[in-house]
């Protein structure tokens, strides 16, 4: 079963759920959402790892959701195209973690900009309920998710994940 998980908790009747294309709206390929871009109805693209974020650039205004595709745990190149969504194109619009979505990346995943998370890993849907995210709560680089910094070390910042 897969389950819809945000910071606020389980999101109840998702329209954007991958695997339910039929169903208006709709989360479409880059390819598909470049040709229908000029449709009144709401879209949200998934991405695959190899799929350049750039080519959304014409209608990322357009785009209500952009689902980031992690095929294996070991695959991070969806971290880098949230990155560049968030921090060079300026999308603001949701952005979900699809695939294999395991708990020790979700910390990381918050960090570079990704608000929703489609899982069907029963222990990390489990541990996600329960609030109980893993993780160290300083860090040496910037994120997405403007966490504060600590006093005496302009160049620490103190995570806001484990609230």
């Amino acid at each position: 079963m897969t389950v819809i998980w945000t910071q606020n908790g389980i999101v109840e009747n998702d329209p954007w759920i991958s695997g339910e294309a039929e169903v208006a709206p709709r989360l479409l390929s880059l390819v598909d959402a470049l040709e229908h871009a000029q449709d009144n109805a709401p879209f949200g693209v998934v991405l695959q790892p190899a799929d350049d974020v750039r080519r959304l650039v014409p209608i990322l205004d357009r785009v209500a959701i952009v689902a980031l595709t992690f095929p294996a745990f070991s695959d991070g190149r969806a971290f880098s195209q949230a990155m560049l969504l968030r921090q060079r194109l300026d999308y603001a619009g949701a952005l979900r973690a699809v695939g294999t979505v395991l708990l020790d990346q979700v910390p990381l995943m918050l960090r570079t900009g990704f608000d929703s998370f489609e899982v069907d890993h029963a222990p990390t849907l489990k541990r996600l309920v329960e609030k109980r995210l893993p993780g160290i709560n300083l860090h040496y680089q910037p994120a997405a998710d403007q966490a504060e910094g600590v006093p005496g070390y302009s160049w620490r910042r103190s995570a806001t994940l484990n609230g």
